[in-house]
């Protein structure tokens, strides 16, 4: 059985990590408890969202970031335990591409500011208004 707290703590042991952070330093930024902290990422607590919400602003990751992330990883998970069971997997939609950051010097021709703006991986049109 896939636990959405498991895979939630996952993700967030991953975003404090990839910031070389401490349990100590986000539990205090967080002001949530060391142990409950480490209970949360290793998946032995549901977090609520007031508690998530803390957690992301200590992290300073936004929270659909956050969830976006979760929600691939089950997806893979889904998939893995679909295989491992020989059950065919209906695919409903295709997962979301990952954000990439592109400049922007132009529209359509007149000179702009550079822009930094987020956008799909694959092309996009934009569109002045």
């Amino acid at each position: 059985m896939i636990l959405l707290r498991r895979l939630l703590g996952d993700v967030l042991r991953r975003q404090r990590q990839r910031q070389g952070r401490t349990l100590r330093e986000v539990s205090s930024s967080a002001r949530v408890s060391l142990g409950y902290l480490s209970e949360v990422e290793r998946g032995q607590k549901e977090a609520s969202s007031e508690l998530l919400s803390a957690i992301c602003d200590a992290l300073d990751v936004r929270m659909s970031e956050l969830m976006r992330e979760v929600s691939d990883e089950l997806a893979l998970a889904e998939l893995a335990a679909s295989a491992a069971a020989s059950e065919p997997v209906p695919v409903r939609a295709p997962v979301r591409p990952m954000l990439n950051s592109i400049s922007v010097t132009s529209v359509t021709g007149v000179p702009t500011e550079r822009v930094t703006i987020k956008a799909p991986a694959e092309a996009v049109d934009v569109v002045a208004a």
